[in-house]
């Protein structure tokens, strides 16, 4: 739908609007075939409920979506999105919704119907009926969140489901209304058709996509004449449509002044190492990676040290490098970041350990428990509910047995610790902001260490109070510990697992900082 030409949207608008014209013109007039439609005598009036505890569902259903109630769902979407910066949509939710209660009281003094006289008699309603207000107003919202959904959601199924429900939810409302005798049906199918084509007109008036973050921003100042070249590196599985999504690109960088980009795809032998090191020997001026953390670490790794800028399309499900840099995972947003935002030189880690091949992480590596998460995700299922899939994973593995580690930080003399999982951090914090490193920057020169040792199930909970807090006190529980390179030993083979991906089980991780070693697109 936000792809679609403004001509193909202003034509379906008009589709609805143009529709609802010729409803209100028969109903005013009295043309037959709406008093057929609407049966206005016995029939109709047989429809009303007489069940007691059916007609009071039937008001609750009211109740929930009145003036009142809809007002308060508009300002919380609204305050929602504008909290999470999507300005644009929080304008766009707010101008369909007012626009169609506007639309809905005039049109009802320009029709002037009168209500059924068959309706309910508590709470009856005296003011005109056609349109029905509920169905403009609950057509409008649904309209804005499916649309807010297709912009914020990449799951095609969480879309579908949404859209679903916002199918359910208007067809009951509007049956509320006939069979509380409020309306007759030819008033709720104009409101449906005025709440839909208010949204679709709110799109070509109003789009809800945010525009580039660097439009009222000063350009950088160029040292260097630049080099517009850009190549793209995509993991394809990883988006639902690989050409609509080429197409986004293309069309935005060459928006921004860039070339029309070369594309280079990822496969299941090669998860992104061959296509950065083709990509850099093109000289771009920018490699733009799309795909999981996992994609990502592979390409930045490979482009370490070439002075070439990545920019970062999160695709996965944790996208926590993403998250730590402040790069939003709206997919159009971050290629905006991508293409317009400032370079920032952030640290790489390079990871050595028994039965594992010189290495790297951007983000965390972990040996014990969180390790047992990643390795125990049901992959299917992670395609079908996404993050759902870890939480699934990490009831499981939650009481992995306690080990024995000795870590050493800087060279110095080993220390013993018990632990059901050692965390070291590149960056702070996990998904939904839980800050487990707290301290940690992603270009400090130094990794943080965090030692998790909860004695029983129980005190799960008192050990995530303390990681949500941010308290700095340290025991057996919870430890912590800051270096440039980390060693650690564990006294039996662990699960280990570098930014999300499981590495096999071991008994050594051996990892060292290098500060500033690769360069990375962040906003403004």
């Amino acid at each position: 739908m936000l792809d679609r030409t403004r001509a193909y949207l202003l034509t379906w608008s008009a589709v609805c609007l143009a529709l609802l014209a010729v409803l209100a013109v028969a109903v005013s007039q009295g043309w037959g075939w709406v008093a057929d439609f609407d049966d206005r005598g016995d029939t109709v009036r047989g429809w009303a409920v007489d069940d007691t505890t059916l007609r009071q569902v039937l008001r609750w259903v009211e109740l929930a979506f009145s003036t009142i109630a809809m007002t308060a769902y508009t300002a919380v979407l609204a305050v929602v999105m504008f909290v999470k910066s999507h300005r644009r949509a929080a304008y766009y939710t707010v101008a369909v919704m007012a626009a169609t209660s506007v639309a809905t009281t005039l049109i009802k003094l320009a029709v002037g119907r009168d209500r059924p006289e068959w309706q309910e008699a508590e709470w009856l309603l005296s003011n005109h009926a056609f349109p029905s207000g509920h169905a403009s107003s609950v057509a409008a919202f649904g309209g804005v969140v499916v649309v807010l959904a297709t912009m914020l959601l990449r799951r095609s199924n969480m879309r579908r489901l949404i859209s679903l429900l916002v199918a359910v939810v208007v067809v009951a409302v509007c049956l509320d209304r006939v069979l509380l005798g409020r309306h007759f049906p030819t008033d709720v199918i104009g409101g449906v058709l005025l709440g839909a084509g208010l949204v679709l007109l709110g799109l070509v008036v109003l789009s809800p996509i945010p525009r580039s973050h660097a439009e009222k921003i000063a350009p950088l100042p160029d040292v260097l004449p630049p080099r517009r070249r850009l190549a793209v590196i995509l993991n394809p599985i990883k988006v639902e449509d690989v050409g609509q999504f080429q197409s986004i690109v293309e069309a935005m960088a060459v928006e921004a002044g860039w070339s029309t980009p070369t594309w280079h795809l990822t496969t299941v032998e090669d998860s992104g190492t061959g296509q950065a090191e083709r990509a850099a020997m093109e000289g771009p001026g920018l490699v733009i990676v799309c795909g999981g953390d996992g994609t990502v670490r592979e390409v930045c790794a490979e482009l370490a040290g070439t002075g070439i800028p990545v920019g970062i399309v999160p695709a996965g499900t944790g996208n926590l490098l993403a998250r730590n840099l402040d790069i939003p995972l709206y997919i159009r947003a971050a290629i905006d970041i991508a293409l317009t935002g400032q370079d920032r030189a952030i640290d790489m880690v390079k990871v050595t350990g028994d039965h594992l091949e010189d290495s790297h992480f951007m983000v965390m590596a972990g040996m014990g428990f969180d390790a047992a998460i990643m390795e125990g995700v049901n992959e299917d299922l992670k395609k079908r509910v996404g993050w759902v899939a870890y939480v699934v994973s990490g009831l499981k593995s939650l009481m992995f047995p306690a080990i024995r580690v000795d870590i050493s930080v800087d060279g110095g003399e080993p220390t013993t610790h018990r632990a059901r999982t050692i965390v070291v951090g590149n960056v702070g914090f996990l998904q939904a902001g839980m800050p487990l490193l707290p301290d940690a920057a992603i270009d400090d020169g130094v990794l943080d260490v965090v030692i998790l040792h909860p004695r029983n199930f129980f005190s799960w909970i008192p050990l995530a109070v303390r990681v949500m807090s941010r308290g700095a006190r340290t025991d057996d529980t919870i430890n912590r510990m800051t270096g440039q390179r980390v060693s650690i030993t564990a006294s039996i083979d662990a699960p280990r697992q570098l930014d999300g991906d499981s590495v096999g089980p071991g008994r050594e991780l051996h990892m060292e900082c290098i500060h500033g070693r690769l360069l990375v697109r962040v906003p403004r």
